[in-house]
This record gives C-alpha cells, sequence and structure tokens, in this order.
C-alpha cells in the first residue's frame, strides 16, 4: 500500500530541496525523521512536515503502523517561479527568479 504527502509552493528553489531529500530516500520513516532533527538546512523542516504528515495519513487513513513505513519515493519537484526585476547600470533592469517548489513523500509498508 502507498501512502502520499505533497508539501506545495515552498519558497525555496528545488536544487536546495533536493540535497535533503536525497538524504532520507530508502529509509524508514521513523529513522529519517530522527536524520532530519539533526540536519542543518532550512528545506530539513519542510520535509521533516510532510513525512510527518504523510505517516498521519498512513495511521489515519489506512491502520499502518508507523515502524512498519518506509520512504519509497521523495522528490523535490520544481513549481511556479516569481518573476521580479533588480534595477541594473545605466538604467537598465536585470531579471530575477524568485523559485519555488514541491516536496512530495510517497511511504510503504515493508
Amino acid at each position: 500500500m502507498e501512502v502520499t504527502a505533497t508539501y506545495k509552493n515552498l519558497r525555496m528553489s528545488a536544487q536546495k530541496a533536493r540535497e535533503v531529500v536525497r538524504q532520507v530516500r530508502g529509509m524508514n520513516a521513523v529513522q529519517a525523521l530522527s536524520t532530519l532533527g539533526f540536519v542543518r538546512r532550512k528545506a530539513a523542516t519542510a520535509v521533516a512536515k510532510t513525512l510527518k504528515s504523510a505517516i498521519a495519513n498512513a495511521e489515519n487513513n489506512h491502520g499502518l503502523k508507523s515502524e512498519t513505513l518506509v520512504i519509497a519515493e521523495a522528490h523535490a519537484l520544481t513549481a511556479g517561479s516569481m518573476k521580479r526585476f533588480l534595477p541594473k547600470a545605466r538604467g537598465s533592469a536585470g531579471p530575477m527568479l524568485k523559485r519555488s517548489c514541491h516536496i512530495k513523500i510517497v511511504l510503504t509498508n515493508k
């Protein structure tokens, strides 16, 4: 059985979130939560929040136990970007992209 949780429109680039997501992919769900507590990145809190939501979905909706859950898939996908402009020399303007991402976690039981 697969259970999913998605954090949408996180104001962080997907590249920065992927560094944290790669660390927990394939781990036991409870072990991944404790690992994320020691990661000193801003994305770690968002990934932990998504993982807690996925565990709660598995327990409440499907009656699964958190000790048997394994992270089957974990992705940080690109979302929309806000386009802004930054003043440059001689009155010109340079584009600036404020990127965002979606974090998706899929859990399976052993």
